[in-house]
């Protein structure tokens, strides 16, 4: 084991578990394996190996080649406490702290921040769903030695509330999920597996498919998914309908959603709907695979949506795609300014948003349908967001574009996602996040400098 390298202490999902924030925290910790050490308090809503301690090491050598691997879980329920940290610190003396996800899961993280930043950085991988600028999370962002904001929209909130603290530019940084494109990728028509994958889902008896690959949940809105494919096939003759499929590769029931098959056998009781998740089967990443291939357009009409990891997976498989432009969605979408240059993270810090649609152009590969319904929500320990509605028609309209254009162009399109998602100037590959990981991540142990024992702020 090197004794060069840094020791970073990870606080986020269980690297090996299937959420978003698992998938990333596991693309950041393998992409980086070759420069830090990783040590986890591995998170999970009833951890089986709760007060155990995982060594991966053996594990990550054979997988990566890296003969000095090292990565160790922690696993607990939840998101830790500070007696565990402690001990965690006791134990591996990492050099860094870095977490993810909501600020509101680590309140008692930065009730003892001063406490660990005398001895080591907290580092802050992060994310915002919307605007209004959250001043109610400024005490939080504070607590933080860097940002790392995954979407374009976060960096300028991180900017806009920091630059009032003293904060430098090399503490806050446009840091987007990335996808690993060897498991995300375009399959060859006929290929054989894929065909066994789609005749076992029935996906094999039509020509145009529709996919909803999210959670089924409030916000990312799947009654107006049904809506917006049902308002797409009332517009076909009635042999055209036969060949067309939504497919939901979600739970169809979740109290924090709906019941999807009692909203489908309503609302479009006679047109075709796939589930592919019946039995809360875990999907491997060569069937999501499969899943991206087998579909023709990806849909998100989520009102609420920080990055949207699956769009940018079906990006990399090649499909097209429709989304609602909100959050981190909007980085999907090749939005241009005037002189035909992408958006950039520090536009935003002036944009704020895009979703008022005072940049239309975008990429090919992407029809986005911008919200006719901005309403500002809020709860107690969040006051105030806004809550982006696309209306179902538009989307409708939308899904039908890409029927249309047919599939020649449809393939065309959904190879310029590809490419843009793999420009080493967007950055939204595994690869690619690893790097800029490590690049914030090296500055910010060269110019981090220790909090003094006791400070006095006047208020």
């Amino acid at each position: 084991m090197s004794s060069k390298k840094k020791k970073i202490l990870l606080l986020s999902d269980d690297v090996r578990m299937s959420s978003g924030v698992a998938t990333q925290s596991k693309e950041i910790v393998m992409n980086t394996l070759h420069k830090y050490e990783w040590v986890q308090i591995a998170a999970a809503v009833k951890h089986p190996e709760q007060g155990q301690i995982i060594d991966l090491n053996d594990a990550v050598r054979n997988e990566t080649g890296i003969k000095d691997a090292y990565l160790k879980l922690y696993p607990t329920s939840g998101y830790g406490n500070p007696d565990i940290l402690r001990q965690v610190i006791e134990i591996e003396k990492p050099d860094a702290i870095l977490h993810y996800t909501d600020p509101r899961f680590w309140l008692w993280l930065y009730a003892i921040e001063h406490e660990l930043r005398v001895n080591i950085p907290i580092f802050y991988y992060n994310i915002w769903d919307d605007l209004p600028t959250p001043y109610y999370n400024t005490n939080y962002y504070r607590c933080s030695d860097l940002l790392m904001a995954i979407s374009k929209q976060t960096y300028g909130i991180n900017k806009r509330i920091l630059m009032n603290y003293g904060y430098e530019d090399w503490q806050i940084k446009y840091t987007p999920h990335g996808v690993d494109e060897k498991h995300h990728y375009k399959i060859e028509d006929g290929d054989t597996k894929l065909r066994q994958f789609e005749t076992k889902f029935g996906l094999d008896k039509f020509d145009f498919k529709v996919l909803y690959l999210n959670r089924n949940i409030r916000r990312k809105n799947p009654g107006d998914v049904v809506m917006a494919y049902k308002y797409f096939v009332d517009q076909l003759p009635p042999e055209e309908q036969k060949k067309c499929c939504l497919i939901f590769h979600t739970a169809p029931v979740d109290e924090n959603g709906t019941d999807l098959k009692a909203v489908c056998a309503a609302a479009i009781p006679n047109y075709n709907v796939i589930f592919t998740h019946n039995n809360n089967e875990h999907f491997q990443d060569e069937e999501i695979n499969f899943i991206f291939n087998s579909a023709d357009v990806y849909l998100n009409m989520a009102s609420n949506e920080g990055f949207g990891l699956a769009s940018l997976e079906a990006l990399m498989a090649e499909t097209p795609i429709v989304v609602n432009v909100t959050g981190g969605l909007q980085d999907q979408c090749g939005f241009k300014k005037e002189d035909g240059t992408y958006l950039t993270a520090d536009d935003y810090v002036e944009l704020g948003s895009n979703h008022r649609g005072k940049y239309k152009e975008h990429g090919e590969w992407v029809k986005p349908v911008f919200p006719s319904n901005i309403s500002l929500q809020g709860s107690p320990l969040t006051p105030y967001i806004f809550d982006d509605r696309a209306q179902f028609e538009e989307v409708g309209i939308a899904i039908k574009y890409w029927y249309d254009v047919g599939p020649k162009e449809r393939k065309r399109c959904g190879k310029l996602g590809r490419e843009f998602a793999m420009d080493k100037n967007i950055g939204m590959t595994a690869k690619l996040l690893g790097d800029n990981i490590i690049d914030a991540i090296d500055t910010a142990f060269e110019k981090w400098k220790p909090r003094e024992k006791y400070t006095l702020e006047v208020v």
